[in-house]
């Protein structure tokens, strides 16, 4: 399961709602001295909200190993440093499901369908306010950036939000809200202990 949304929608929370294994694909962010990332447009900012910030096929061969082998190795990225501060393995065993969330994963949809490990990808939508706001009192608990930059941040994503959005339902995600996310998220695991169970 692929969950996607803008930055402060509630992908962590919903994804932990839910019971199921988590992968977090924000741990796969390029380090802050990768000569490709991107920058914000006129200005020195990198602009880690653009695709090009993070690295989409070694996430796509994380889903790929641990829907083949219930394991796969994870980056540990630290947000505040923008760095790669190590790896661990994160194990899910037999698990039918798991959630892969991140604010670029309707970016690898298409490539996980082609993959045979899709099966389903929502977009959590709470509307630009609200998202604002929990992403500004988070990232500011979190350290996750400098308030001056937070701010900038904050403003640009409040104003591309519903663009944002649009972008990934194009790509092929669903939009909803939180209460039907975790009502897709049970459905889709029932479904799929149901199939293991006459399978087996």
């Amino acid at each position: 399961m692929l969950l996607c949304g803008p930055s402060g929608s509630g992908k962590s929370l919903v994804a932990a709602r839910s019971g199921l294994p988590v992968l977090r694909l924000d741990d796969f962010y390029k380090e802050g001295d990768d000569p490709t990332l991107p920058l914000v447009a006129g200005s020195s900012d990198i602009d880690w909200d653009h695709p090009g910030s993070w690295d989409a096929e070694v996430a796509v061969e994380a889903i790929v190993r641990l829907c083949a082998t219930g394991s796969t190795g994870v980056p540990v990225y630290d947000l505040a440093s923008s760095s790669r501060t190590g790896e661990e393995t994160l194990h899910i065993g037999r698990t039918p499901l798991f959630v892969a969330e991140g604010i670029f994963a309707a970016e690898i949809v298409e490539r996980c369908r082609e993959r045979g490990v899709l099966a389903d990808a929502l977009c959590l939508a709470r509307g630009p306010v609200t998202t604002f706001r929990r992403r500004f009192l988070r990232d500011l608990k979190e350290g996750r950036k400098s308030v001056p930059f937070l701010l900038r941040r904050g403003w640009r994503l409040l104003r591309t939000e519903r663009a944002i959005v649009a972008r990934q339902v194009s790509l092929g995600a669903h939009a909803c809200g939180r209460d039907e996310a975790l009502s897709r998220l049970a459905a889709a695991a029932a479904g799929r202990q149901a199939r293991t169970r006459t399978a087996a």
